[in-house]
C-alpha cells in the first residue's frame, strides 16, 4: 500500500471488510491475564487432532508448516484472511479498502516526458463472491461443530479444523483414512484450494518435501514443534489425477519448472485519444540489461489482482503470486517492460512481482507457500540476468526512489515493515550473515524478525497503534536514545518535520538486508549514515539487529564539500538524439555531504528507454558516458554520478573514522 494519507468514503463491501478487521483486531488481542500454554501444547493439539480425525500426524504437521510455519499469530489474520496454524480462512478479512495501484497519486509508468498513469477505482467484490479457498474456516466449522470464532483464536480448535478438513479430503476422493501418509497427496493437494492442477501437485509436493526432511522450531508463541523426517517416503503422486482440476494455461510463460505457473496476458491495446496500455513492448536483455527485481503487495484479492492486469487502461507487472497456494500467474514477456514500480528508469530495468496481499491488515503475514515459490522464482530470474541476489537489487516498492523531487512524497510503501525479508534470503540461499569483525565499517541490518516488533501506527486509523507484530525493519533516531526523535526525511517532509510511527512512512526505517556506512558507536547503539545525516538505531550486543559486514563504499571525492544524489541514472543532455527529447538529470532535494560514506549497490548505466507511443518503431535507447554508481542512502537506493565520488574499501572489522 501506497504512503497516502487521504481517506476515501467506503462503499457497501469496504464498509463490511472494515467493520470484520476491526472485529478481528479487538477479538485478536490475547489477555493480560490469560497463563501461557506450556511449550509443548501445539505438539501435542497436532498430536491429539490427527489421532481424532485419522490424518497422519506427519502430514497434518507438513501441510501446517506449508501455510504458516506452525506460527499462530495472536489469532489475527493473514493478509488473504487464514487464521491461525492450519491459515483456516474467513472471506470477510480478505477485502480492502483500494486495490494496490489505484489509491493516491503514483504515476506507475514514472516517466515524466509522458502524462501520467495512476489506474482508476475498482469495485471490490462481496465476501459471498469470493471463492472456496478464501472460505474454509466455514467448511472446518461444519465438520467439527466448532463456533468460528474458537477456529479463528483457539490453536487447538484450528489445528482440529485443519485436520478435519484434510479428512474430509481424503474421503471425498474415495480413499480410507489410511496411517500411511504416502497415502494422502490426492488430499494435501485438495488443501492447497487451487484450481488448477500444476498448483495443487506443486504444494503437496512442497509438504511432503517438509516431510520428508524434517523441521523443528519454536513458533512465535513460544511452542516448541518438531517434525521428523521421512527421507525414504513416496506419495502416491498418482491421486491428483482424480482431482478434476483445470490445467492452467501455458502460453509463453518463464517460470522454473519447479513452480506452477500460467499465462494470463496483459493486454497492449492503442486508445482512440493516443494513448495506450498497459505496458511497452521492448527487447531487453538485447536493449537494456535486467538488473533489479521489485517486490510488491497486491492490495487488493486474487480475482480483483487479475482483473486489473488485464485492463489496457490501467498498469501492470510481470507476475503476480496467490497468497493461500503460491499460484504464479506472468502476465508480459519479460522482454517487456511493465508499470509497476513508479520510476521509469527502474521499470525498463527490472522485473515485477506482485504478491497477494494487504500492508496494512492487522497483523498482516504471508503463507510460507508463497514465500516458497516466490523465492525460486526470484532465483531462476537472477540466475537468468546474472542479477546479484542482495537488497541492493531484490527490492521492495518501497526501497524504489521517486525518480524526481516531485515524486518522493507519492512513492508507494509495500511490501512494508511485515516482509520477512530474513525468511525469504533464507528461502533465496542467501542469508544475512556476519561478515566482518567487530568494529566494522559496514553493518546489515538483521533484526530477529518475531522478537523485534516496533510500534506501528496506522493500520486501521491514522494514529491508532497497530496490533504487534513482528518486523524486519529498525527505527532509526537522531540520538542514542529511545526518546529522541526519528530522523527526517526532507523528501516526504520539505517543512523539516520529523518522521513518525506511521506503518506507511519509510522516513526514519532500515529495513532488513540493507547495508549502511558505520558513522559511530556509542554502547548498545549503533549511528548509520542515512539521508545526509546520522541516524542511530538500538543495536545491544546481546540481541543485536544488525550484523558487521565488509562492503565496498563511496564519499565525496576530494575537494568537494557536498555531491548531488538522484533517483534515476540518465544520460547527460549530449547523448540525446535529435529525435528524442533531453530528460532533465534533476537532483533530488538530499545531499551527500564530505566525510559522509555510503554503501555502494554497483554501476548504474546511464540510459534513458524513450518509448513515447503505441507504434514501437521510433522506440529507442539513449546511452550516456557519465557513470553512476548505485547506494543505499536511506530506506530507498539513489544514485550519485561517478565523477563526483571516491570509493573505499571496507576493510573487515576496522573501526570507521569518528567511531567510539
Amino acid at each position: 500500500m501506497q504512503g497516502s494519507t487521504r481517506v476515501r468514503p467506503l462503499g457497501a463491501a469496504g464498509a463490511l471488510a472494515s467493520a470484520a478487521l476491526l472485529l478481528s483486531l479487538v477479538s485478536a488481542t490475547p489477555s493480560s491475564t490469560a497463563e501461557p500454554p506450556p511449550s509443548s501444547a501445539l505438539q501435542r493439539d497436532f498430536a491429539a487432532a490427527a489421532a481424532q480425525y485419522q490424518v497422519p500426524q506427519s502430514v497434518l504437521l507438513g501441510v501446517s508448516y506449508l501455510q504458516s510455519r506452525w506460527d499462530t499469530h495472536g489469532g489475527a489474520p493473514s493478509v488473504t484472511g487464514g487464521y491461525g496454524p492450519m491459515h483456516l480462512t474467513d472471506a470477510r478479512t480478505a477485502l480492502a479498502e483500494a486495490p494496490h495501484h489505484s489509491d493516491g497519486d503514483e504515476d506507475a509508468r514514472g516517466d515524466d516526458a509522458r502524462p501520467a498513469r495512476t489506474g482508476a477505482e475498482r469495485e471490490l467484490p462481496l465476501p459471498a463472491e469470493l471463492p472456496g479457498r478464501l472460505r474454509t474456516l466455514e467448511r472446518a466449522a461444519e465438520l467439527t461443530g466448532l463456533p468460528a470464532e474458537e477456529l479463528r483464536q483457539s490453536p487447538s480448535a484450528n489445528v482440529l479444523g485443519g485436520a478435519a478438513l484434510l479428512a474430509a479430503a481424503q474421503r471425498e476422493s474415495g480413499r480410507p483414512l489410511s496411517d500411511d501418509p504416502a497415502e494422502w497427496y490426492g488430499a494435501v493437494a485438495r488443501y492447497s484450494g487451487a484450481d488448477d492442477i500444476a498448483t495443487a501437485t506443486t504444494y503437496a509436493d512442497d509438504v511432503y518435501d517438509v516431510i520428508r526432511s524434517g523441521e523443528q522450531r519454536t513458533t512465535d508463541s513460544g511452542q516448541r514443534v518438531e517434525l521428523p523426517a521421512s527421507p525414504g517416503l513416496a506419495p502416491d503422486t498418482a491421486q491428483a489425477d482424480g482431482l478434476g482440476l483445470r490445467t492452467p494455461a501455458t502460453g509463453p510463460v518463464e517460470c522454473p519448472s519447479s513452480v506452477a505457473c500460467e499465462w494470463i496476458p496483459a493486454p497492449y491495446e492503442e486508445f482512440g485519444d493516443g494513448d495506450y496500455g498497459n505496458h511497452d513492448k521492448a527487447d531487453r536483455p538485447a536493449s537494456q540489461s535486467i538488473d533489479y527485481i521489485v517486490i510488491h503487495d497486491t492490495e487488493a484479492s486474487w480475482d480483483v489482482t487479475l482483473k486489473l492486469v488485464q485492463d489496457p487502461t490501467y498498469v501492470s507487472w510481470q507476475y503476480s503470486l496467490r497468497s493461500s497456494d503460491g499460484h504464479i500467474a506472468q502476465h508480459l514477456r519479460l522482454k517487456d517492460v511493465g508499470w509497476h514500480a513508479g520510476n521509469w528508469y527502474v521499470n525498463a530495468k527490472s522485473v515485477g512481482l506482485e504478491h497477494e496481499g494487504f500492508l496494512t491488515s492487522p497483523d498482516s503475514w504471508y503463507t510460507e507457500a508463497m514465500y516458497r515459490t516466490s523465492a525460486r522464482l526470484v532465483k531462476y530470474l537472477a540466475k537468468r540476468y546474472d542479477i546479484p541476489l542482495d537488497r541492493q537489487h531484490i527490492l521492495g516498492h518501497d526501497n524504489v526512489p521517486g525518480p524526481v523531487t516531485a515524486n518522493i512524497r507519492q512513492m508507494h510503501t509495500d511490501p512494508g515493515p511485515y516482509w520477512d525479508w530474513a525468511h525469504y534470503f533464507q528461502l533465496l540461499g542467501r542469508p544475512f550473515t556476519r561478515t566482518a569483525g567487530p568494529g566494522s565499517a559496514v553493518v546489515t541490518i538483521r533484526p530477529k524478525y518475531e522478537r523485534h516488533q516496533p510500534l506501528y501506527t496506522g493500520c486501521t486509523q491514522a494514529g491508532q497503534a497497530c496490533p504487534p507484530h513482528g518486523s524486519g525493519a529498525v527505527r532509526l533516531h537522531t540520538a542514542p536514545a529511545e526518546d529522541a526523535p526519528l530522523v527526517k526525511d526532507i523528501g516526504l517532509r520539505p517543512g523539516g518535520q520529523n518522521s513518525t510511527t506511521g506503518v506507511n512512512d519509510t522516513g526514519a526505517r532500515a529495513s532488513t538486508g540493507q547495508q549502511y556506512a558505520v558513522a559511530e558507536r556509542r554502547g548498545d547503539w549503533t549511528a548509520i549514515w542515512y539521508l545526509g545525516q546520522k541516524a542511530w538505531f538500538h543495536n545491544p550486543p546481546k540481541q543485536p539487529t544488525a550484523v558487521e559486514s565488509k562492503g565496498l563504499l563511496l564519499t565525496p571525492r576530494d575537494g568537494l564539500t557536498e555531491i548531488p544524489v538522484y533517483g534515476r541514472a540518465y544520460p547527460e543532455a549530449s547523448a540525446y538524439s535529435s529525435t528524442v527529447p533531453v530528460q532533465t538529470v534533476s537532483p533530488l532535494p538530499y545531499k551527500l555531504l564530505a566525510g559522509q560514506r555510503y554503501v555502494v549497490g554497483g554501476k548504474a548505466a546511464p540510459e534513458y528507454y524513450w518509448a513515447p507511443t503505441y507504434d514501437t518503431t521510433g522506440h529507442q535507447v539513449v546511452r550516456g558516458q557519465e557513470g553512476y554508481y548505485e547506494i543505499q542512502f536511506g530506506h530507498r537506493i539513489a544514485y550519485v554520478k561517478a565523477s563526483d565520488v571516491r570509493l573505499v574499501v571496507s576493510p573487515a572489522g576496522t573501526a570507521p573514522p569518528g567511531a567510539a
